[in-house]
């Protein structure tokens, strides 16, 4: 039985389980959420989120939210098939890997995605882009990309010299912020640099970023 991914494709975190699912090469179905019209706020969708975001995941009558943990779940369940992306026959490795995820989650993640909000989700909601936010949290994300600097100068990826789920939560929003004024933050350290050129060459993550445009409904 396919998965049911519920969410839209050009939303960067329905596009990080995406991207996610295609590396394990499981079988889903995508079934779009109108953002605009607001079915993320109406049931049914509240009964598989009550916080109201995308994406979900059903498999069977296991119904989850929240994209991390979902990702973390499908590299679980389907661990033997495509990419190991969490190290499962390493102990070592697989903290690694958890270390660097809560890094994603709680340094990178708060820096870049006001810069995001700010390019693309502001004016689709007919607003001019704030930029006394987007500067503030450039010398955030500046700060966070000269650890990763030196982290890279030591090892391939982010958790050790292999891929990882640690670099594919990145995935999704580095994408959004290539396409702005303010890529030289990543284009200025050649570590990141290479390592961002690296995992978004990925054909997993390319299948996803050809759907991944603020042109079309979502957010």
């Amino acid at each position: 039985m396919a998965l049911k991914l519920y969410g839209a494709a050009m939303s960067p975190c329905t596009s990080r389980v995406m991207t996610c699912l295609h590396e394990k090469e499981a079988d889903f179905e995508l079934i779009p959420i109108d953002l605009f019209a607001g079915e993320h706020k109406q049931l049914p969708f509240l009964a598989k989120n009550p916080f109201g975001q995308i994406p979900a995941l059903e498999d069977g009558d296991l119904s989850l939210f929240e994209s991390r943990a979902i990702s973390a779940y499908v590299a679980e369940k389907y661990k033997e098939a495509g990419h190991d992306l969490i190290r499962c026959q390493s102990l070592k490795e697989a903290a690694e890997v958890k270390v660097w995820m809560e890094v994603e989650s709680q340094q990178y993640h708060p820096a870049i995605s006001p810069i995001i909000f700010q390019f693309f989700a502001a004016p689709l909601q007919g607003k001019v882009p704030d930029q006394a936010i987007i500067d503030e949290n450039l010398e955030k994300l500046g700060k966070v990309l000269d650890v990763y600097e030196e982290k890279l100068s030591r090892t391939k990826y982010l958790a050790g010299d292999f891929y990882s789920l640690a670099d594919l939560f990145h995935l999704s929003f580095t994408y959004y912020f290539m396409k702005t004024p303010c890529a030289n933050l990543i284009n200025e350290r050649p570590h990141v640099k290479a390592w961002w050129e690296d995992i978004s060459s990925r054909p997993a993550f390319q299948k996803v970023a050809s759907a991944m445009t603020f042109g079309e409904k979502g957010n």
